[in-house]
């Protein structure tokens, strides 16, 4: 078959690879070009790397990119972590379709950031789909998925990688099936849809008013560290002064203070009250800097809640 590739990201440097080692013909990778400074492994490196053939992401977006898909003869296009909308004709251009790597369970985590959302709404298990494109944005019939359980130390960058370690296979399964002619197609229950935003909830505050388990997953759900979050860290302000609460731990232990509150200092942090329960800051974000939140907060100050940062 004759493949283009639209991919970023690990998950599509890892697809990269795997197309890379079979016999499918590889036509071209449609990735961003790095800045000069960046050195981290990008797909477009590894793609000219290997002596693949390059073209601007951005391609994807223009109706007279189908006509080149179409004279270079193009089986399937494969989306891998790719943010570009696809033209309508683009996605009709190829002769087997085009197929997207999405990072979430469909149809119930359609959009953008899908995996810090579905940790902030506490849920025990994620997933990862691979489904045809369609001109609305995941509603295409759905081929391939694979779920995974959620755990309480799991963080955006675990379940992300996560997310890695079980598209990728289905990636595979998808060339197998193309190659037969045989990709299953399992339309999607419209009434199940649910559609999340590229941004955090209160525009990134944490909001003392929720319950300590909704603080925490907060948190969580922004640790995407040591690489950068879709969400930004989880802001907070003393005062004046604003800073990210980075690392924080439940106690389990009811709180009888205002939320917000910063109470005693316990062995790892300072314990904060939440709208039901008492939890720890054991670490901050101050002007780029990581610090024991013991050394940046005081007991008997308050956390500035969320709506009144929101509105600074």
């Amino acid at each position: 078959m004759r493949i283009v590739l639209a991919a970023e990201e690990s998950a599509g440097l890892q697809v990269l690879r795997a197309l890379l080692e079979n016999s499918h013909e590889l036509v071209a990778v449609l990735a961003a070009e790095p800045a000069r400074e960046n050195s981290r492994a990008t797909v477009w490196k590894a793609a000219k790397h290997n002596g693949c053939e390059v073209w601007p992401a951005a391609l994807v977006r223009e109706a007279s990119f189908a006509a080149q898909l179409e004279r270079e003869n193009v089986d399937l296009l494969l989306n891998v972590h790719s943010l570009h909308r696809m033209n309508d004709k683009v996605l009709q251009a190829p002769r087997l379709g085009a197929y997207n790597l999405h990072p979430a369970p469909l149809p119930r985590y359609a959009g953008l950031s899908s995996v810090s959302w579905a940790i902030f709404n506490g849920e025990k298990t994620h997933g990862v789909t691979v489904h045809r494109m369609a001109p609305a944005i995941d509603a295409g019939a759905i081929a391939y998925q694979a779920s995974f359980p959620i755990v309480d130390e799991d963080t955006g960058l675990s379940i992300s990688l996560r997310c890695v370690r079980e598209g990728v296979p289905l990636i595979e399964r998808l060339l197998q099936d193309a190659s037969a002619g045989m990709i299953p197609a399992m339309e999607q229950d419209v009434a199940a849809r649910t559609w999340f935003g590229r941004n955090p909830p209160n525009s990134g505050w944490i909001d003392w008013n929720w319950s300590a388990r909704q603080v925490i997953d907060f948190i969580r759900a922004c640790d995407y560290r040591p690489f950068q979050s879709p969400w930004g860290q989880p802001k907070a302000q003393v005062g004046m002064q604003s800073f990210a609460l980075i690392e924080a731990s439940r106690t389990a232990t009811r709180a009888d203070a205002e939320p917000g509150f910063i109470g005693a200092r316990s062995d790892s942090g300072l314990y904060v009250a939440c709208a039901d329960e008492w939890i720890v800051a054991n670490k901050v974000l101050y002007k780029g800097k990581a610090l024991p939140a013991a050394e940046f907060l005081r007991t008997g100050d308050r956390m500035q809640m969320a709506s009144a940062c929101a509105a600074n």
